[in-house]
This record gives C-alpha cells, structure tokens and sequence, in this order.
C-alpha cells in the first residue's frame, strides 16, 4: 500500500476538523474524495503533505511512519501537492514555477531532470507555448495547468491534487480530468480532492465520501457513482 490514513484527527484550535479517518491509496490507483465545502478535503491533503500538524493518527508512505515528518521531506519521499486555488508563482514565469517543483532534486542537470520537464510540456502543450509568461497573466486553466505541472516536476509517486476543476469553464474542466487520468496512466498515484463528484467518480478506482470531518461512505468509484443516495447528495440524481 502506497498510503494510509489511519485514525487521523486533526483541530483548528478547538475545532475538529477530522474525526477519526482511516482510508488507503494502493499504487498505480486514482483515490477521491469527496464532499461539500467544509467537509475536511482539504485538510486531508494538508496532513498529508505535512502542512498540518495531526491530534491522533498516523500518515504511512510507503512502509514509513511520516506522521511528524516536514512538509519539504515528505516532498523528497516522492509526496507532491497542487494545491486548491493553484497557489502558482504569479510574478515568476511559467519556466521558473516549473523549476520551483523540482527545488528537492538533486539531478536538475541530468537527462532525466529534461525529460520530466518535457513531459509535462508534453502533457500542457499551452504552457511551453506560455514559457517565459509570466504566471499571473495565464488564465484560471492555464494556471491550473501549471499548478499540477509544478507537483508533477517533484517526480512523485503520490500526486495530491486540490480541487483541480474550481472555477473553471466545462470545456476545461473535461480537458484538465482527462489529463489527471493519463497522469496515472503514466504510473503516478493521484489523491484527488473534488467537488465535481461527477468526473471524479467516473475516473476513481476508489472513493470516499466525507461529511463534516468523517468518511460517511466507501466504495468503488463505479459504486458510489450508481448509489443512488450519493446521486441525490452529489450528482443532481446522474452521471
């Protein structure tokens, strides 16, 4: 098992914002979470990739305890994070936010350091169009775009993806799922947070719903996509 989750409780001050979760990420898979906003997606994604501290629980990578592990080690371990609202680089250029998710590397002077950057200018063919652009002048998919390009400079075997598809237009959110499933395809596990539970259940090999700071539900994503009470919460009555 790439990742698990086991009893984590996480506060803000005297809040509770998870309650005892316990969930797991085989290899090679697409994981999702999802919910309505306040639900813990995201403070999810923050413990594990060490942003926030834990009350209880554990955080397991790879055989290794890296509860109390920091953030930037988490990264060196193969753990890489785009994060919700992007949080790209807007006075840097669309080369130098790529080279800021390979700040842990060591080889940037190697062949392999080349072919991970042309492959994710492979994969966003926009962004080697936008090269030397500054990053804040892109637009909201652009960005986006580049935010999981940086995560996937990292070269991790775990890529946590914060709500990817917010704000963006249909065309684009289609375009940008379509990428997160040749990114696993490629041999990168993904962690997926989401509020369209529509195309994240449709590309999830597992998924798992959260209400309120606790995993309510479990399955498979074909599971959960054709349960009907998770069609009425989440999915307007379809798929």
């Amino acid at each position: 098992m790439l990742l698990t989750v086991e009893g984590l409780c996480v506060n803000y001050g005297r809040i509770e914002a998870l309650r005892d979760i316990s969930f797991e990420v085989p290899e090679g898979s697409v994981v999702t979470l999802v919910g309505a906003n306040g639900a813990g997606k995201t403070t999810t994604l923050k413990t594990v990739s060490g942003l926030r501290g834990v009350r209880a629980g554990k955080v397991v990578f790879a055989g290794e305890d890296i509860t109390h592990l920091p953030a930037h080690r988490r990264v060196e371990r193969g753990v890489s994070q785009a994060p919700e609202g992007r949080g790209i680089f807007p006075g840097m250029t669309v080369r130098e936010n790529l080279e800021m998710g390979a700040y842990v590397r060591k080889d940037r002077k190697t062949a392999a350091y080349r072919e991970d950057t042309e492959r994710v200018l492979t994969l966003f063919p926009r962004l080697q169009e936008r090269i030397g652009q500054s990053a804040g002048t892109l637009s909201g998919g652009e960005q986006q775009m580049l935010a999981i390009g940086r995560g996937l400079m990292a070269r991790p075997r775990l890529l946590l993806l914060d709500e990817p598809s917010m704000g963006l237009a249909p065309k684009l959110i289609q375009q940008i799922f379509s990428i997160v499933t040749e990114i696993n395809q490629q041999g990168t596990t993904v962690l997926l947070v989401e509020q369209n539970a529509a195309q994240a259940l449709k590309r999830a090999d597992h998924a798992h719903i959260m209400e309120t700071g606790e995993i309510v539900r479990s399955g498979t994503g074909a599971e959960l996509a054709g349960d009907d009470a998770v069609k009425a919460a989440y999915l307007g009555g379809d798929i």
